[in-house]
């Protein structure tokens, strides 16, 4: 049992950053409809920004972390505005196409600057693990876990909360009528791409400290957002929460109990098993983010 519950928190720490992942990738998808295959660069973009920050600015920790989240956002909107914009409209193959393109330009712009050897990422946090009752777990491991339930609370509060989520939800709903009623669609594909790249790039940041960062990081990172937004049903908040941690649970517990050559496995039986038993998702909701 003690075994079983410690692979059960290991699962959550990372399922809530696959959690944002998923957030970000499902509500790009749900409102912009695009399918964001650059999705796991930005993530590999916010552990390198958090790299850059910390060994080469000698920067603070809390910060450097910041400056992640605010380079994906940046980039984010720098995207949006300058390659989907002139887009709008045009078929989803086209947008599609246009997203590979971005996907390959940005690893291979990371490959040139930081070379193809693995950098680690240090922190200011002890390495000894903390005791709570039967299990243990790294503190750096605790942060990321407490991070990503802020970035999440932080998400659903801007989402449900305010007047920018209504507007998002009503884009995602029907985006005709809500230009209709005075909603500016542009500004809200912009700010809807760089939310999403926000969230990634504060998972990679994140999970840099935690792994290795190479610039490779971002395919399999990728694949689990995709993984999440297929259990959670498209433009579902709570589906892509739920999605991340199941997801991060199931990981932990192949690896734990079969093997952990087969951690990465798990996400395909996962999509195989809900496209048979569950097309739309296992938290699917008509016509609604949230």
């Amino acid at each position: 049992m003690e075994e079983f519950l410690q692979h059960i928190l290991n699962g959550l720490i990372l399922g809530g950053t696959y959690a944002l992942l998923g957030i970000g990738l499902t509500l790009i998808f749900g409102i912009m409809n695009v399918v964001n295959f650059a999705h796991g660069e930005f993530y590999t973009l916010g552990a390198y920004t958090t790299f850059l920050f910390l060994a080469l600015l000698e920067t603070n920790f809390f910060l450097a972390l910041l400056g992640a989240v605010a380079s994906g956002i940046l980039l984010g909107a720098i995207c949006e505005r300058l390659l989907l914009r002139p887009l709008l409209g045009e078929s989803i193959d086209t947008t599609m196409l246009v997203m590979i393109g971005v996907w390959i330009a940005m690893q291979n712009a990371e490959l040139t600057l930081w070379g193809g050897v693995a950098k680690s990422i240090d922190h200011p946090f002890p390495q000894p693990p903390l005791t709570l009752g039967p299990l243990s777990v790294a503190p750096l491991r605790l942060f990321v876990l407490g991070a990503a339930v802020l970035l999440i609370a932080g998400s659903h509060l801007l989402i449900h909360r305010t007047r920018l989520g209504r507007a998002m939800r009503a884009t995602f709903q029907d985006r005709e009528t809500a230009a209709l009623m005075g909603v500016d669609i542009h500004r809200i594909h912009t700010v809807t791409f760089a939310f999403g790249s926000g969230l990634a790039a504060g998972a990679g940041a994140l999970l840099g400290p935690v792994f290795v960062v190479y610039p490779a990081m971002g395919d399999p990172a990728a694949l689990k957002a995709f993984v999440v937004v297929i259990l959670g049903g498209l433009g579902n908040f709570a589906g892509a929460t739920l999605g991340g941690l199941i997801l991060g649970i199931a990981e932990e517990l192949g690896a734990g109990y079969i093997s952990s050559g087969y951690r990465d496995a798990v996400g395909f039986a996962i999509i195989i098993l809900v496209l048979l038993l569950r097309p739309s998702g296992l938290f699917a909701r008509a016509e609604r983010v949230g």
